[in-house]
């Protein structure tokens, strides 16, 4: 299994950046799929997820708070690939973006995903 983040950068407060995470070797459709972030002395903090899409409406998104309304998750199960839309960012959304994928029921903590990508390096300046 493999995930491959990419799209991170530098931009100032106010900008936008688009996220991709490619991922290759499962069954992408049947996997939950998360972003998480971490900034220099923090821990690994939890950004979106989107569930696998089983449902007739499609998949289930969550946020967290700090981001709510500013970022965007979805998924393209033909390209195996989600995204995460980042606008209105602030300073305090420094930090390395990782993707994750999830095989199982939850999807909200960094333990109940399976395998990681890299991560990208997001930088917004004041």
């Amino acid at each position: 299994v493999q995930l491959q983040a990419s799209g991170g950068g530098l931009v100032q407060a106010g900008g936008s950046l688009r996220l991709s995470c490619a991922t290759s070797g499962l069954i992408f459709s049947n996997y939950n799929m998360g972003w998480f972030r971490q900034a220099p002395g923090k821990g690994r903090e939890f950004v979106a997820s989107i569930s696998r899409s089983i449902s007739w409406n499609g998949p289930t998104t969550n946020y967290a708070d700090s981001v709510t309304g500013r970022f965007a998750i979805s998924r393209d199960n033909a390209r195996n690939t989600v995204y995460l839309r980042m606008n209105s960012l602030k300073p305090e959304d420094t930090g390395v973006y990782y993707c994750a994928a999830s095989g199982g029921t939850y999807y909200r903590r960094p333990a109940d995903f399976d395998s990681w990508g890299q991560g990208t390096q997001v930088t917004v300046s004041s």
